[in-house]
C-alpha cells in the first residue's frame, strides 16, 4: 500500500512538473507582451487611423478589418460546418464514400494555411477580386475541417440511448437531432467554432493574397473592398516599416491576442451556460 501511494505521488508530481513546463512559456510570452505592449494601449491607439507611414497613430482600420473577416468567416463556415457534421454523423451511411470524405476532412485540417491562400487567390479572387468577401470565403474553407471535426465529436458524445428513447416516443430522426442531440452537443460545438474562428483571426498567409491591404487610411465600405487586418499589419510593422517603435509592434500584437482571448472567454461562458441546462 505504501509503495502504491508513493508511486501515485511521484506520478502526480511528474505530471505537475510537465504541466508547469507547458504553461511556463505561455505565461512568459504574455508577460513580455504586457510589459512591452501595454504602454501603447490608449484610446487614440485603438480608435484612430495610422499616420506618418504607420509609425504613429492607431490601428482602428486593422481592428475593424479583422472583425469583418472573423464575422464573414463565421457566416460562411458555421452553418455549413455544423450541417455537414450532422449529415455525416446522423444521416450518412457508413460506406467507402463516407470514409473517404472523413479522411479528406482530417487531411484538410493539416494543410498549411499558405495553400488555402493560394486556393483563395485562384478561385475567390478571380471571382470577387481582392476583397473582404474573398478573404472571408478563404478563411471559411480553412476553418471548416476544425468545425466539422469538433461538431462530430460533440455529437458522438451524446449517448446513443438518448436517440433510442426519442425514437421510441415516435419522434422522427430530424426531431431527435434538433430537440435531443443538438442541445446536448452545443458545448462541444461552441468549442470547435471558437477554435476555428480564433485560428482564422490570427492567420496571415490566407489573407495575404485575398484581402489584406498594406495601408488604408479609411474603413472598408462593402464586402468587395480591401481591408487592413491585424495579423498582416503586425507582419508589415515588423518587416516593411523602418524605424517603427517596438511599443507599437507589441501593442498591436497585444490587441490581436486580446481579441482572441475575448473570443475564448465568450466561448467558456456559453459552454458553462449550456452545460448547466443539459439534461444529462
Amino acid at each position: 500500500m505504501m509503495n502504491t501511494k508513493r508511486t501515485e505521488k511521484i506520478a502526480f508530481s511528474a505530471l505537475l512538473v510537465l504541466t508547469l513546463l507547458v504553461i511556463a512559456p505561455v505565461v512568459m510570452i504574455f508577460a513580455v507582451l504586457l510589459i512591452k505592449g501595454l504602454p501603447a494601449i490608449t484610446p487614440e491607439f485603438i480608435f484612430s487611423m495610422p499616420r506618418d507611414g504607420m509609425r504613429a497613430g492607431g490601428i482602428f482600420p486593422a481592428i475593424v478589418g479583422t472583425f469583418y473577416l472573423a464575422l464573414g468567416t463565421a457566416v460562411f463556415s458555421i452553418p455549413l460546418g455544423i450541417m455537414a457534421a450532422i449529415y455525416l454523423n446522423e444521416y450518412a451511411a457508413q460506406n467507402w464514400l463516407t470514409r473517404t470524405i472523413e479522411i479528406a476532412i482530417i487531411n484538410l485540417a493539416g494543410v498549411p494555411s499558405i495553400v488555402y491562400g493560394l486556393f483563395g487567390l485562384g478561385l475567390f479572387v478571380s471571382l470577387f477580386g481582392v476583397s473582404i468577401l474573398a478573404g472571408s470565403l478563404t478563411l471559411a474553407i480553412m476553418t471548416l475541417p476544425t468545425i466539422i471535426t469538433a461538431t462530430r465529436e460533440a455529437l458522438n458524445a451524446v449517448p446513443r440511448s438518448f436517440r433510442e428513447v426519442s425514437y421510441s416516443l415516435g419522434a422522427s430522426r430530424w426531431q431527435t437531432v434538433r430537440n435531443v442531440v443538438l442541445p446536448n452537443a452545443v458545448p462541444g460545438i461552441i468549442t470547435g467554432v471558437i477554435l476555428g474562428l480564433s485560428r482564422a483571426a490570427g492567420e496571415t498567409a490566407p489573407i495575404l493574397f485575398t484581402v489584406a491591404a498594406f495601408y488604408l487610411p479609411h474603413l472598408p465600405q462593402s464586402v468587395y473592398d480591401q481591408a487592413m487586418a491585424l495579423p498582416y499589419h503586425i507582419y508589415v510593422l515588423s518587416t516593411q516599416v523602418p524605424n517603427v517603435s517596438s511599443k507599437i509592434q507589441y501593442g498591436t500584437i497585444l490587441v490581436l491576442v486580446g481579441m482572441v482571448f475575448i473570443l475564448n472567454i465568450i466561448a467558456s461562458y456559453l459552454r458553462a451556460r449550456f452545460r448547466r441546462r443539459k439534461t444529462w
